[in-house]
């Protein structure tokens, strides 16, 4: 499994529930705002607007929020802002990528640049990692959904590529181009997922100890804390028994 999916569960299984709700809801109104902005106000005519009101609305985003920020920026009122992509290397020669959203990109760019060095990484030029990962689409449904066998099924007659199945869900990738028709193809067999994104899926991961994933984790918080931070991916691997030592601290 890639770091960054282990991480988001550790993460999501520690406290701060609250800010982190909102954190989340925030940079999804962010996304929303762009998306909307980028095409047209209305979802189904803006594939790109219709994933990030359909993430929202997995994570019980409240509607009003929703329609806030498409009205933000149907009405002229949002902020211009850009979309930014930061490499670089953390502890242990571990791999991240960084997506943002942001109104400053001085801002962004220093306050992503001393995460990295107080991490003891380093942030590198754009191209500088990301040729060693795959953009691909990710369409993830709770175990509520089926077992591993139908999910598969489900996932080989859609046209994806890969099932991944755990105790928290189903994870199924496809290729970029075909995001579109096979996430519609699984929402016709299995009901609506609970998001459908565009991730960056590292082609090999690092290995990593406790004291090292623990660096990381530190480091991954410190990005995702940060506003303008939309995503963060990290080609690092985790063994169970550290993973349970992680989550239990």
């Amino acid at each position: 499994m890639a770091g960054h999916s282990q991480f988001k569960n550790i993460m999501h299984r520690k406290g701060r529930q609250d800010a982190v709700r909102s954190k989340m809801f925030s940079k999804l109104a962010r996304e929303i705002t762009v998306a909307a902005k980028s095409g047209a106000p209305d979802p189904a005519m803006n594939p790109r607007l219709r994933l990030a009101v359909q993430n929202a609305k997995a994570v019980s985003m409240p509607k009003d929020n929703i329609a806030r920020a498409i009205s933000k920026a149907s009405m002229g009122d949002a902020e211009n802002y850009e979309e930014v992509r930061y490499e670089g290397y953390g502890p242990g020669g571990v791999a991240l990528i960084v997506e943002a959203l942001t109104d400053n990109r001085n801002r962004s760019a220093s306050n992503v640049r001393a995460a990295f060095t107080k991490a003891g990484g380093a942030l590198g030029e754009t191209g500088s990692v990301s040729f060693m990962w795959d953009r691909v689409g990710e369409i993830f449904y709770p175990a509520s959904a089926g077992d591993a066998e139908k999910m598969m099924e489900a996932a080989i007659e859609a046209g994806a590529d890969d099932v991944q199945s755990d105790e928290d869900g189903h994870t199924i990738l496809c290729t970029f181009e075909g995001l579109g028709d096979v996430s519609k193809a699984l929402e016709e067999a299995l009901g609506e997922a609970e998001s459908v994104k565009i991730v960056w899926k590292p082609q090999n991961s690092i290995p990593v100890d406790e004291e090292r994933a623990q660096s990381l984790m530190k480091l991954v918080g410190v990005l995702e804390d940060d506003d303008d931070v939309q995503n963060v991916y990290a080609n690092f691997e985790v063994d169970e028994e550290t993973m349970a030592k992680l989550s239990a601290d």
